[in-house]
């Protein structure tokens, strides 16, 4: 059995964590990048991490900040994972004590390789390519090309998801996780109710497939 595992991000209010976790969220983002409309403190995302239960991951997203940068926010937040979302070289990140994701906004075979070439213990993001938002466009990660990196190993598939088109994108891609923010929203940064209920219904006959 496989299991499909669920982050939110772009959270900056903690009744929206708490909601999301309660209908059974593996992990939180944060956006710790100013450039985000979703954008929260290091002190902010640190009061929600302490209301979140202890088995539901707090993800950091940082835009090529310095690894020293993300270890003080990691320190202060409690964080378990980074996950770089800019132009980073992922080997000066290797040694910080939290996990790594590295998103890639994929639009072609370079890309693809990429991906797949990164280090093990390093997880790849599949997202839409947009060089200025650094993700939360909504708008939807090129499939077929995602599909070919979770077939070569472990995957998270970002960009465009929501109720509607959750099990379609699950069969084609088989990723190891998915990740939500901009469909679960009324504003940037305000998660609705309804919206993360019907998305986590939506979902669930493909969390744990054979």
């Amino acid at each position: 059995m496989s299991y499909l595992r669920v982050k939110v991000c772009g959270i900056t209010r903690e009744e929206d964590a708490l909601r999301a976790a309660r209908h059974g969220a593996d992990a939180i983002g944060f956006v710790l990048w100013p450039g985000s409309p979703r954008s929260i403190s290091i002190e902010r995302a640190a009061e929600i991490a302490r209301v979140l239960p202890p088995f539901v991951w707090k993800v950091g997203v940082f835009v090529n900040a310095s690894p020293q940068e993300i270890e003080r926010a990691a320190g202060i937040a409690r964080l378990d994972v980074a996950q770089l979302h800019g132009d980073e070289d992922v080997e000066r990140y290797r040694s910080l004590a939290v996990r790594i994701i590295k998103a890639i906004g994929v639009a072609g075979r370079e890309d693809v390789e990429d991906a797949i070439a990164l280090p093990a213990d390093v997880m790849p993001l599949v997202d839409a390519a947009d060089r200025d938002q650094r993700g939360g466009t909504g708008r939807r990660a090129h499939w077929d090309l995602a599909a070919e990196i979770a077939k070569a190993r472990p995957t998270i598939l970002a960009g465009g998801l929501n109720a509607e088109n959750i099990i379609d994108a699950v069969e084609i891609v088989h990723p190891w996780g998915v990740d939500l923010s901009s469909s679960l929203e009324d504003s940037p940064g305000v998660k609705n109710a309804n919206k993360v209920a019907v998305f986590f219904a939506a979902v669930e006959p493909v969390r744990s497939v054979k």
